[in-house]
């Protein structure tokens, strides 16, 4: 007997635990969009940052960057992620920002 990767999950019988199931759907959703937000910035800013270097506009990171930095850390504010995770990107990207000026 195989398991698949979505189980069925059993139907709670209280009421209490009925509703904990209907928000829990909601904000699953909820997170699972933002964690994909946060995604698309940062591939967004590495794009951008390759594309600089094989000679494209290189002010074009440093705005995307902008836009970048609010995401990640409203996405750090709710406890998406750590707040250490977010501050790793943040750096990175800078650093890679930093270097196509220098």
């Amino acid at each position: 007997m195989a398991t698949s990767s979505k189980a069925k999950k059993k139907t709670v019988r209280l009421a209490s635990g009925r509703k904990r199931a209907r928000q829990d759907v909601k904000l699953n959703a909820a997170n699972t969009s933002l964690r994909s937000q946060f995604r698309t910035v940062v591939k967004n800013v590495q794009k951008a940052i390759d594309k600089a270097v094989a000679g494209g506009d290189k002010a074009l990171p440093g705005q995307l960057f902008q836009h970048a930095q609010k995401v990640i850390d409203s996405v750090a504010d709710k406890g998406i992620f750590h707040k250490n995770k977010a501050a790793r990107h943040k750096s990175r990207l800078s650093a890679k920002i930093k270097a196509l000026s220098a």
